[in-house]
């Protein structure tokens, strides 16, 4: 399951959410060259790794998808990925359009969806309500969610994050829909085996 959408859009929020009231899903945890922000922990968030190391992580094939965002380079391992995929898991990742499509041509059956909350108003607000950013990093965010946006025709979901605890059920109905599908089941259906 791939989870994008604009900075401030609540992704984050909701795996951490998802996550604790559903055992046997695995966060993919990204690289990133961008410092960490309050809070943050190293191997929980994400890895912080130097520019050098992560050309060397593109250089050996070891990323499945990396992307530079907002002026620093993101990027999803490969190796713990299909390990947790070959295990049988849900493996959630919170990454940007760019990511989301990458991982779509290589794991076709992957579930996209494309975390937004009501307005662009309501994106801004939030933003600056985190504090993290200063004026000139929000109004690039904003920028870059309108252009963002446009993506949303290639996700196969698009979750409204108006409410969160509304948008967290939403999220985990989605999760059950996919689990149920039949394709992802792999079942053979043979004759008498629906009654």
């Amino acid at each position: 399951m791939v989870l994008s959408g604009p900075s401030g859009c609540g992704k984050s929020t909701l795996s951490r959410l998802l996550m604790r009231r559903h055992r046997g899903i695995v966060q993919s945890v990204s690289v990133t060259t961008r410092p960490p922000r309050p809070g943050e922990r190293d191997g929980r968030d994400y890895h912080f790794i130097t520019p050098r190391e992560f050309q060397r992580l593109i250089r050996r094939g070891r990323l499945a998808e990396w992307a530079r965002v907002h002026g620093c380079a993101y990027g999803t391992p490969r190796r713990p990925l299909e390990a947790a995929l070959k295990a049988g898991q849900t493996v959630l990742l919170d990454i940007d359009i760019q990511g989301g499509a990458a991982i779509k041509r290589q794991f076709p059956d992957a579930v996209l969806i494309f975390v937004m909350v009501p307005s662009l108003s309501v994106l801004k607000a939030r933003l600056r309500q985190r504090g993290q950013d200063s004026p000139s990093v929000i109004q690039r965010r904003l920028k870059a969610a309108r252009r963002e946006l446009r993506a949303i025709p290639r996700y196969e979901y698009l979750l409204l994050n108006d409410h969160l605890p509304q948008a967290l059920r939403r999220l985990e109905a989605i999760l059950e829909a996919e689990r149920c599908r039949v394709a992802r089941k792999r079942v053979i259906l043979h004759k008498g085996v629906l009654g």
